[in-house]
């Protein structure tokens, strides 16, 4: 194994459906040869989770290595970024690397020049958009001054065409913003490489987020498929618009879905061919996963999972989960079986890194190396939490325990707008006989219902640091 600090490239995906991996052999007409190679160079993890089932709440427990609880978030409304901890990204500046953020941030509403923002985070080099300031999104094609101009002050906001930023500084980028991404990280890791320093690298990706129609022209005409408007109007007719954009309205949906993943695709696999060009890809750590299940508006599929982006069922926190480090013993062309989740990157990166313990005892998730290179499943959760205020799950070794609030607004607005459905009620599957969670045996373990109620109930109050009143649905409702 290397004595040297390893590199690190962390790759961030958006909405990504679980089964929509060549290497999974779902479907034949998913083509991504380079998250393919990753899995036949490394290894996969089947169970791997991330925190929420949308991406600001996912994002900030990811960055911090803790669950987000821990700082009061929980869904859109309320998350932030997690500014009573230090990020990842600053802890590997301590260890002395050049830091990378290129790509979609959202944390949060957070503006410019606010701890949010990857500069003030720990980032040396930056290229990233403010999704928290467009409806959650990046355009892929238009981001300009020009732009805002052009589309006003709502439809600047939905289409999300604001200029992108370097460091405190709009700049304009008008093209493919998934090209200009991979582009500017096959540069940052050369120059780190030429300048002789280990580096980090977070590439945040807006693929494969909607709207996936907003393709190259030439992209468009190759595959046959027909062009849309961006948004540009108030308020009055949004909804009616965003709707026809979306499944089941949207023609062509799928096809725009994969053209977008395998362009994506086609970015890492250059970074991965730079990375063997220069000579680092033995000792550089890459890392895959998407920050939260596959989205069934945006045709996305997570077949064998059962539930889409938004739900607490597998497939809404469930993701494709890949890790490459040949000089550091780990793998090629495993899986490892077993519970884990997004929270463990971050002691697991830094403890690759040569970190002391300490720079990430404070975490929530585990350090998965013994399990990568030796298959100690002592390194996986025998508990996992979720919490989304109106939704909240646990699982607990083969168990997995779901509450839906019946009376929550939320479940309304995610099946009108977002199409996706979470389900009522109490929920209890045996994820070991029944991973896709079609049969519900809430009714016939109560005993077991029970313990993990209560089970959650501690975590919640050890998390807030107090005393916390039941959660809703903990006061007996069926």
């Amino acid at each position: 194994m290397s004595e040297r600090r390893p590199n690190v490239v962390l790759i961030l995906s958006d909405d990504h459906g679980y089964a929509d991996r060549g290497a999974t052999g779902i479907h034949p007409d998913v083509r991504t040869p380079a998250l393919d190679r990753l899995a036949a160079e490394g290894v996969t993890l089947t169970e791997g989770y991330v925190t929420a089932p949308v991406c600001s709440p996912s994002r900030a427990g990811l960055i911090a290595g803790q669950y987000q609880a821990r700082w009061g978030v929980h869904w859109f409304g309320d998350s932030r970024y997690p500014d009573h901890a230090p990020s990842l990204a600053e802890q590997f500046q301590g260890l002395g690397y050049v830091t990378g953020y290129l790509g979609k941030v959202h944390y949060g509403p957070e503006r410019v020049g606010e701890r949010g923002t990857p500069p003030h985070h720990g980032f040396d080099v930056t290229f990233y958009g403010l999704a928290g300031q467009q409806t959650g999104r990046l355009n892929y094609l238009r981001h300009s001054r020009a732009a805002v101009a052009e589309y006003g002050e709502f439809g600047t906001a939905v289409s999300a065409v604001q200029p992108m930023l370097e460091g405190d500084t709009e700049v304009d980028c008008e093209g493919f913003l998934t090209d200009e991404l991979g582009r500017r990280a096959r540069r940052f890791v050369t120059d780190s490489v030429r300048a002789g320093q280990p580096f980090f690298l977070m590439l945040a990706f807006n693929a494969v987020h909607n709207f996936c129609w907003q393709l190259p022209a030439a992209e468009l005409e190759k595959r046959g498929l027909p062009t849309h408007a961006d948004y540009q109007g108030g308020r009055e007719d949004y909804l009616d618009w965003y709707d026809g954009q979306v499944r089941p309205n949207l023609e062509n949906g799928r096809e725009y879905y994969l053209a977008q993943l395998e362009l994506m695709d086609a970015q890492i696999g250059r970074l991965l061919d730079t990375l063997d060009a220069q000579g680092v890809a033995e000792d550089t750590v890459v890392v895959y996963l998407t920050d939260n299940g596959g989205s069934n508006c945006n045709f996305a599929d997570n077949t064998p999972l059962r539930g889409t982006k938004y739900t607490l069922w597998e497939g809404g926190v469930r993701v494709p989960y890949l890790l490459r480090w040949p000089a550091g013993g780990i793998p090629a062309g495993r899986h490892r079986d077993g519970p884990v989740s997004s929270m463990d990157l971050y002691p697991t990166l830094l403890a690759a890194a040569g970190a002391a313990p300490a720079a990430y005892a404070h975490c929530d998730g585990n350090n998965l190396l013994p399990l990568l290179r030796h298959d100690d499943r002592g390194a996986t959760h025998a508990v996992l939490h979720w919490d989304n205020g109106f939704q909240w799950a646990v699982r607990a070794g083969r168990w997995k325990l779901l509450w839906v609030d019946p009376d929550s607004a939320e479940v309304q607005g995610l099946r009108d707008v977002e199409k996706a459905e979470p389900g009522l009620g109490w929920q209890l599957f045996d994820l070991a006989a029944d991973p896709a969670e079609t049969t519900d045996l809430a009714a016939a373990e109560p005993g077991t219902v029970a313990e993990l109620r209560a089970l959650h109930d501690r975590w919640r109050a050890e998390v807030a640091g107090r005393h916390v009143e039941p959660h809703p649905g903990h006061a007996g409702r069926k």
